[in-house]
């Protein structure tokens, strides 16, 4: 593999464009540290005046686009090569001053909840640049009863720090410390049974060498539950109790309060697939059938179904592509997204010492930029289009919204990214030359949508299963997470597959359980984009209209509103169910181009 310095410069980020040389970004660390100390300054004279609170707003302000931009100096420096001692350096720093940060300003919503709503509109009025937070104000002023005292406050942000690292523990067991099994390939060459490999390995043509990977890969986890189960039940206990310090009925229901989602979105996820399996199944029934299996097991959920039509893309043909896909979002949304090829707002090959992966970050007052590790497949070509959704999604925020509201939340956030796909999957089946062509790209259709709204609510239900076991005061152990697991494979896949040993310690590997109630927003990104992308398609116009809006309101109001006024009303089950109606036309339609 290439080193950083080998890599054309033009195929990297510019991040000249944060900051036109390196120790530009240490030195604002250091104005960030200053700025912290200024805004601590505000303390008990907060909400002296209206004049006082705007220009403590306005300072946390400047130092919030400071922050930002520092951040993703560190990141994107540290991303490119982590080999790198001063970018490592550099990133500590930064973790340091931002803990920092949180400490000394835990102080500003206490004493802003001080101040009655009344007041707050006494002072807009006469301080006009008040205005500006009103959003912001709304929002606090809802999670009034939430909020404790100043050394409450600042006793849990200091408390968070430390319920913060069980991911982290989490990735240094799995990633620095377990020894994962050594397994040969088809062609009898070693292969290391971990993350890395899984992919690849689960769409070997390969049964056999398919099944030795997935039990090496499950057995090296398996070798560790009662140390990932405490792991996991520290992360559970520790976001249960922080929700019932705060005065929350459920983990669940302080996850969401923020941007206040009801509990009720989540159990109608959940309650829609539940009732909507038979899609799954019979796609199930399908798989076994064509692969000619007397049996279905999980490690056959990814061997394509359509052989022999893979095919590479430069990067170059990619960009076209991906150009074409968007069209129907219209002209001023394609120039928009031109500028991320030629203001190198995209790293875009493998180097040595690179993060792997990809993700999109937006930086205010600059531009997203756009991590790849692009080898040419077809899944590169759709995680470009993935990753540009989401830096569209930030461009247009930042451009249209103050710095205060600027920044969209979660739920929101997998919408941009996935209509992108929809549209880049319609453009490419539109394009197909042949039966063949079309089958393989229906084919990748539904796994894509199986692992996204399937898979992620099966997750959404586990995860909801464990922190109603902690709120019930019951412990979480391994025979206990594993039989509740078998139960829900079960039930989402059926009788008829295979649930063996292995696929019972699954929930062992899986990183987003550290973050509690994040993986249910897949399957609604989805569920929303495959709706917007359908209206986008069908009618144009005006749905494009209320798409675009939707992606420059950032975070200016509630995310349920957002979409709504963009035509999809994830309070109801109608956008579940269109996702499931979506899954079951699309196998009905591969099930007609794969006929003899």
């Amino acid at each position: 593999m290439r080193l950083r310095s080998d890599v054309d410069t033009r195929d990297t980020w510019n991040l000249t464009d944060l900051y036109p040389e390196r120790q530009d970004c240490l030195a604002s660390l250091d104005r960030i540290a200053q700025m912290t100390d200024e805004l601590a300054g505000y303390k008990d004279r907060l909400t002296s005046s209206g004049q006082t609170l705007l220009e403590a707003l306005e300072l946390g302000d400047q130092m919030g686009i400071l922050a930002e931009r520092a951040c993703a100096g560190a990141r994107l420096t540290f991303d490119s090569d982590m080999g790198d001692p001063d970018a490592r350096e550099m990133y500590a720093r930064l973790e340091y001053l931002l803990s920092n940060m949180g400490e000394k300003l835990a102080y500003m919503e206490p004493e802003l909840l001080r101040l009655p709503p009344a007041a707050f509109q006494a002072f807009q009025a006469e301080t006009p640049g008040l205005s500006r937070y009103q959003w912001m104000m709304t929002k606090l002023f809802r999670q009034k009863e939430h909020v404790l005292s100043a050394s409450e406050e600042e006793l849990l942000n200091r408390m968070g720090v430390v319920g913060g690292n069980f991911d982290k523990i989490f990735d240094d067991l799995t990633v620095n410390d377990i020894l994962f099994p050594t397994v040969d390939d088809p062609d009898g060459q070693p292969v290391v049974a971990n993350e890395a490999n899984y992919r690849k390995a689960l769409e070997s043509e390969n049964r056999d060498f398919r099944r030795r990977f997935y039990d090496g890969l499950l057995g090296a986890y398996a070798q560790f539950a009662n140390t990932i189960t405490s792991i996991l039940a520290g992360s559970v206990r520790y976001h249960t109790l922080a929700a019932k310090s705060r005065r929350y009925d459920s983990s669940l229901e302080r996850a969401w309060a923020p941007d206040n989602i009801p509990v009720a979105v989540y159990d109608n996820l959940i309650t829609t697939l539940r009732e909507n399996l038979a899609p799954l199944r019979e796609y199930l029934a399908f798989r076994q059938e064509a692969l000619g299996y007397g049996e279905l097991r999980f490690y056959d959920l990814f061997v394509p179904l359509v052989k022999g039509r893979r095919r590479d893309y430069t990067f170059a043909e990619a960009r076209d592509i991906v150009m074409a896909a968007v069209a129907p979002l219209g002209k001023e949304y394609q120039a928009t997204m031109s500028r991320a090829f030629s203001e190198r707002w995209i790293d875009i090959y493998p180097n040595k010492g690179k993060a792997t992966g990809a993700y999109a970050t937006g930086v205010f007052d600059v531009h997203p930029y756009i991590l790849l590790n692009f080898n040419g497949t077809q899944d590169d070509l759709f995680t470009l289009i993935h990753e540009l959704g989401h830096a569209m999604h930030s461009h247009y925020s930042d451009t249209h919204q103050p710095f205060v509201d600027s920044s969209y939340c979660i739920f929101t956030a997998e919408v941009a990214s996935t209509v992108n796909e929809n549209l880049l999957f319609h453009y490419l089946l539109a394009q197909a030359q042949s039966r063949e062509d079309r089958a393989y790209l229906l084919s990748s259709h539904l796994d894509s949508v199986r692992s996204t709204l399937y898979r992620q609510g099966f997750f959404a239900d586990f995860e909801r299963y464990m922190h109603r076991l902690a709120e019930a005061d019951e412990p979480l152990v391994p025979q206990s997470l594993r039989e509740a697991y078998r139960e829900l494979y079960t039930l989402y896949y059926g009788p008829d597959f295979t649930v063996d040993d292995s696929l019972t310690y699954e929930w062992a590997r899986i990183p987003h359980f550290y973050r509690p109630f994040y993986v249910y927003q897949y399957a609604t990104g989805i569920s929303a984009a495959i709706c917007l992308a359908r209206g986008i398609l069908r009618e144009g116009g005006e749905r494009v209209t209320d798409y675009l809006r939707f992606l420059q309101s950032g975070g200016s109001g509630d995310p349920i509103d957002l979409l709504a006024r963009a035509g999809v009303d994830l309070s109801t089950t109608a956008p579940i169910q269109a996702a499931v109606a979506d899954f079951a036309e699309t196998l009905a339609a591969l099930k007609e181009a794969m006929r003899p």
